[in-house]
């Protein structure tokens, strides 16, 4: 494959495919089959019901469009988005709502957006007057699309409130896209009218909003200490009382990529020197510690089957899973994937 071609594959977006799978059962619900949807659209059934296979963007948006088609719904992925269970999303979705207040939890949804859809990138701003989500495309043609983007504006808000516990409206609600008439059940969900035609489609909240306190979703902190309390298992009975509180605290922000020897040291009410300093009497630096948990869970994280090498390298708190792979083959002499062929020789990797 000559350069050219290798540089222009690995610039086709991807995403989970969740969107195209919930269109797929909403077929079925209607008793139709999605098999000549899905050869139209280029697609294998295997890529629209296997959740460790991505699918192309462009893929999942026709699929959306074949079967808002077949089934005469013009607000497919409106309605998509708004009955699915956000719970579906998975571990972004809990990393979002174990946030500390709803600017954080967003920031967060930035950050880790692009593991599930890498053609949609979202973006925060926040100033003295508005606190903005703006949805931006990426090597895709956003004008072929409708109903994904309706899907993701949907849910956005449903995540709002939903962590939120409020009923949140928007200031603004801007779309690229147009449409002839606004439809009675956008106003009824959004609480404001849509702009259709905008420049940019975005969700922009009064400044406030952005400091709303969570009601905290517990489900990822129990999930990972579950996973922490078991990858530590087999670690030595007789270590530092602070090595033990620095391990039991990294899991819990490993994820939202606040990791530092400050911010541990926060967590625990002491300064970055006293940390380091009552470790160093206990014969251990912070890094060690750091690389040693990370390696434990991340063996750990790769025993599970349901989690994608992806979602592991960001619990883990890496931003790319090349930085991961690196990090991983450095440890053990093998990438992820080996390890994981190796333990789980019948998993998907």
């Amino acid at each position: 494959m000559s350069y050219n071609q290798t540089d222009r594959l690995s610039s086709i977006p991807t995403a989970t495919g969740g969107i195209a799978r919930l269109a797929c059962v909403r077929l079925r619900e209607f008793g139709k089959d999605a098999g000549h949807i899905l050869a139209e659209a280029g697609a294998t059934a295997e890529q629209a019901y296997n959740d460790s296979i991505r699918l192309e963007v462009s893929k999942q948006i026709r699929i959306l469009d074949l079967v808002a088609q077949e089934l005469g719904d013009e607000l497919l992925g409106f309605h998509l988005g708004r009955d699915f269970d956000l719970r579906e999303i998975g571990l972004v979705y809990y990393v979002i709502a174990s946030s500390e207040q709803l600017a954080d939890g967003i920031r967060n949804a930035e950050r880790y957006s692009g593991i599930m859809n890498d053609g949609v990138r979202l973006h925060f701003r926040q100033d003295d007057r508005s606190a903005a989500i703006a949805l931006d495309y990426v090597n895709l043609d956003r004008q072929s699309d409708r109903h994904q983007i309706e899907f993701l504006l949907v849910t956005v808000i449903r995540i709002c409130r939903q962590i939120t516990d409020t009923r949140l409206a928007p200031r603004y609600l801007r779309v690229r896209h147009h449409r002839d008439a606004m439809p009675a059940e956008f106003r009824k969900f959004f609480g404001t009218d849509v702009e259709f035609g905008a420049g940019a489609d975005e969700i922009v909240f009064p400044a406030p909003v952005a400091s709303l306190p969570l009601e905290r979703d517990n489900y990822l902190n129990d999930l990972l200490r579950r996973y922490a309390d078991e990858a530590l298992a087999g670690r030595p009975r007789h270590i530092g009382r602070l090595r033990s509180a620095v391990e039991d605290t990294l899991p819990q922000l490993l994820p939202h990529g606040k990791f530092s020897t400050f911010k541990v040291a926060q967590h625990l009410g002491m300064s970055t020197r006293t940390l380091a300093r009552k470790l160093n009497a206990e014969g251990v630096a912070f890094s060690d510690i750091l690389d040693q948990l990370r390696l434990a869970l991340a063996q750990r994280y790769l025993s599970e089957r349901e989690l994608p090498i992806s979602e592991i390298s960001w619990l883990l708190g890496y931003s790319e899973v090349s930085s991961f792979t690196h990090a991983f083959k450095r440890w053990t002499g093998k990438t992820p994937r080996q390890f994981r062929s190796e333990e789980t020789p019948d998993a998907a990797a």
